[in-house]
């Protein structure tokens, strides 16, 4: 079942809570908050792919050792204008500096 996401239409036109409901896919969209009873639109939001360009598989590929792999070099801030190598040849530390 997915995961759908509302917002409570707040009486002053500002925003109002943001919550998740996990509703079957023929299931009508809420037009209340199931607490509270407040009036709520469903909002629009981003699926959840698995697959070569889901979020884990993009952090496996940005992982230091498959960079290393690559023949690429990684580098992660450890200071103020200073960098760390974590992956691959080069400096082991360069600066903006």
């Amino acid at each position: 079942m997915p995961m759908y996401v509302y917002q409570v239409i707040a009486a002053d036109g500002s925003e109002g809570e943001i919550f998740e409901v996990l509703q079957g896919m023929n299931d009508e969209p809420l037009t209340h908050h199931p607490e509270t009873g407040q009036p709520v639109q469903r909002l629009l939001g981003l699926p959840n792919v698995a697959g070569k360009l889901s979020e884990s598989a993009m952090k496996a590929n940005l992982s230091p050792s498959n960079l290393e792999r690559h023949g690429f070099t990684q580098y992660k801030k450890s200071g103020k204008g200073t960098y760390e190598k974590t992956a691959g040849k080069g400096p082991d530390v360069i600066s903006d500096r």
